[in-house]
C-alpha cells in the first residue's frame, strides 16, 4: 500500500495508487481546522437530536390522540410512540452499511427528508393505522444519524481528541426525548395533538437547510475515489503532466463527485493514523482508465481499491457486516445487551413518568407533569458535560503511562460510576412514588437514573467507535439493533409490570438487573477486552 506521507503512488508500470499528499493534507478531514470538525459534530448532533426528539414529544400528547382517533388500550397508547423507536432497530442495520458505499453526507440528508416527509403526514393521520404506519416509515428515515453520525465523528477526530465530541454527539438521542415531553404536553393541551408532528417538522426543515449548506462529506475512501477520478479526467484530457497535482487540487471536486456514484463499500471511516489505516486490507475494485501516453498509468485506484470486487460483491459484504458484527464480536454482544437494557428503562420511563403525577396522590395535570421531565434532563444534560471533559482526559492520562499508546478501554472508567447511580436512582424513584412521597424526591431519583443512563451510554459509544474505527457505522448499527428492540418493547410490558408489583418493587426489579448486567461489563472490558480484540476480524488491533 501507499504509504500516507507519500502523494500518488506507481505500484507498477500500469497502476497508480491515490492516497492523501501527506499526514498534513488538508483535505484529510482529520486535518480539518477545529472550527470545521466541531461544525460538523454540531450539524450531526442536531440531525440525532431531531429524531429523538419526535419519538416522545408524543408521549404526553397520547390521550387526546387516543380520543381522537378511537385507540382504547394502554398497550395501543403506549405503540403509538414506542413503534418509532421499533423502526430505529432496523434503519441503521441498511443506512450505517450504505454511508459506507455511499458517503456519510448523502445517507445522513436523504434519509432525513424520508422522515420529513413521513413525520409531517403524521399531522394529518386520520384513523390509528394511518399514524401507526406513519410513525414507523417516519422512524426509518430518523434512524440514521443514531448509526452515522458516530461514522463521521470517526472520520474528523483523532482518537485523543474525538471524546468530547462523542460525548455531546451521545447526549441527543437522550436529552432529546426528555426535553420533547415538556414542549409536547403544553402543545397539546393548549392547541392540537398535530402541532406536535407539525412544530418538529418545521424545526427537522431548519437542521436539513443548515446541513445542505455547512455539512461535507468525510468518509475518506469517498474522498479518496473522488480525487482519483480527477487524475483520472487529467489523464484522458491528456494532461499528464498535472494529473497529480489536479488530483490534489480543489478544482473539478463537483464534477468527480457526480462520476462517482458509490466510494470503496468494504472499508468503513479511517483511524486515527496510516498505521492503524494498514491493519486492515478490506478493498474494493479498481477503474480502468486509457492509457493516453507511453508510461502512463492505465488504472488510477485508491488504496481502498486494491482488491478487485464486483458492484454486487460490495453491496452484499457492507449490508452483511452488522449481523456479522453482532454475531462473532462478544464486546458487540456484551455492550449491546447492556445498552438495551439502559435504553429499554429510558423509554419505560418516558411513559411513565406522566402516569406517576397525574394519578393519585399527586393529581398534576398534563403540563405540569410533563415538568418532571426537567429533572431527567438535568441529570443526563449535568452528567454528559462531567463526562465530556473527563473522557479525553482519563484517555490520554493512561495512554501516557502506556508509553503513548492508546486503547478502547480507557474510555471504561467513567462508565463505572454509572453502573452505580443507575440503580441507585431506580431504587429511589419508585420507592419515593410508591410511597407518596414529596415530588422533590422522585425528582432526586429521576436525576439519578439520567445521570447514569448518559455515563453508561457515552462510554459504550466511545468504546465501541474507537475498538471498530474502520467500521464504525456498522459496530453502531449492530448494538443499535437490540437497543431499539428494547426501547420499543420496554413500555408495553410496563403497566402490567406495575400493575402487578407496584412501582417500588418494579423498579427495585429493574435495579437488580441493572446490577447483574451492568456492573460486571466495565471490569470485563478492561481486564479482557484487548484479548478479545486482538482476535477479532473487526476491531482495531492492540
Amino acid at each position: 500500500m501507499a504509504d500516507q506521507s507519500a502523494t500518488p503512488t506507481m505500484t507498477d508500470q500500469n497502476a497508480l495508487v491515490v492516497d492523501w499528499d501527506g499526514t498534513d493534507d488538508p483535505q484529510n478531514p482529520k486535518n480539518w481546522p477545529r472550527s470545521k470538525k466541531w461544525r460538523a459534530t454540531i450539524i450531526v448532533s442536531l440531525f440525532t437530536f431531531i429524531t429523538p426528539v419526535s419519538s416522545s414529544m408524543l408521549a404526553p400528547a397520547t390521550t387526546y390522540i387516543a380520543q381522537d382517533l378511537g385507540i382504547t388500550t394502554s398497550v395501543e397508547r403506549s405503540l403509538a410512540v414506542s413503534i418509532f423507536v421499533l423502526a430505529f432497530a432496523f434503519g441503521p442495520l441498511l443506512l450505517g452499511p450504505l454511508s459506507e458505499l455511499y458517503g456519510r453526507v448523502r445517507v445522513i440528508q436523504l434519509s432525513n427528508l424520508f422522515f420529513l416527509a413521513w413525520n409531517l403526514g403524521c399531522g394529518f393521520a386520520q384513523s390509528e393505522g394511518q399514524i401507526m404506519a406513519f410513525r414507523f416509515l417516519a422512524g426509518l428515515g430518523g434512524s440514521a444519524p443514531l448509526s452515522v453520525g458516530g461514522g463521521v465523528l470517526s472520520d474528523v477526530w483523532r482518537a485523543e481528541e474525538r471524546g468530547a465530541a462523542i460525548a455531546i454527539y451521545s447526549l441527543m438521542p437522550l436529552l432529546g426525548p426528555v426535553v420533547a415531553p415538556v414542549t409536547g404536553a403544553w402543545i397539546a393541551e393548549r392547541t392540537t395533538w398535530r402541532w406536535v408532528f407539525w412544530s418538529t417538522s418545521i424545526f427537522t426543515c431548519v437542521v436539513q437547510a443548515l446541513g445542505l449548506i455547512f455539512l461535507q462529506e468525510t468518509y475518506e475512501p469517498i474522498l479518496l475515489a473522488r480525487k482519483a477520478q480527477r487524475i483520472r479526467k487529467a489523464f484522458a484530457n491528456g494532461d499528464a503532466e498535472n494529473a497529480i497535482q489536479n488530483g490534489s487540487s480543489k478544482s473539478g471536486e463537483k464534477d468527480a463527485e457526480k462520476d462517482v456514484p458509490s466510494a470503496p463499500s468494504s472499508v468503513p471511516s479511517p483511524t486515527a493514523s496510516r498505521t492503524e489505516d494498514s491493519k486492515q486490507n478490506d478493498t474494493t475494485r479498481s477503474t480502468e482508465v486509457p492509457q493516453t501516453t507511453p508510461g502512463h498509468p492505465r488504472t488510477v485506484l485508491t488504496k481502498y481499491e486494491l482488491k478487485p470486487r464486483s458492484p454486487v460483491q460490495h453491496v452484499l459484504h457492507a449490508l452483511v457486516r452488522p449481523f456479522a458484527l453482532f454475531i462473532y464480536e462478544p464486546i458487540v454482544q456484551l455492550l449491546g445487551v447492556y445498552m438495551a437494557f439502559v435504553y429499554g428503562i429510558f423509554y419505560l420511563y418516558l411513559t411513565v413518568i406522566p402516569s406517576i403525577f397525574e394519578g393519585a396522590p399527586y393529581s398534576e395535570s398534563t403540563g405540569i407533569a410533563g415538568l418532571h421531565y426537567i429533572a431527567f434532563g438535568l441529570g443526563v444534560t449535568g452528567a454528559s458535560q462531567i463526562n465530556a471533559r473527563a473522557l479525553d482526559r482519563i484517555y490520554r492520562h493512561f495512554s501516557a503511562r502506556n508509553g503513548g499508546k492508546g486503547e478502547p478501554e480507557y474510555r471504561l472508567p467513567s462508565m463505572v460510576p454509572g453502573t452505580i447511580l443507575l440503580p441507585a436512582g431506580l431504587i429511589v424513584t419508585g420507592w419515593s412514588a410508591q410511597k407518596g412521597a414529596h415530588w422533590i424526591a422522585v425528582d432526586v431519583g429521576l436525576f439519578l437514573v439520567g445521570g447514569g443512563m448518559i455515563l453508561n451510554f457515552q462510554c459504550i459509544q466511545t468504546y465501541v467507535i474507537d475498538a471498530f474505527a474502520l467500521h464504525a457505522a456498522s459496530a453502531l448499527a449492530a448494538v443499535a439493533f437490540l437497543r431499539s428492540l428494547a426501547g420499543f418493547s420496554f413500555p408495553l410490558f410496563a403497566p402490567a409490570m406495575y400493575a402487578a408489583l407496584g412501582v417500588g418493587w418494579g423498579d427495585t426489579l429493574l435495579a437488580f438487573v441493572a446490577i447483574f448486567v451492568g456492573c460486571p461489563a466495565p471490569w470485563l472490558l478492561w481486564y479482557y477486552g484487548s484479548r478479545v480484540r486482538a482476535k477479532s476480524r473487526y476491531s482495531k488491533k492492540s
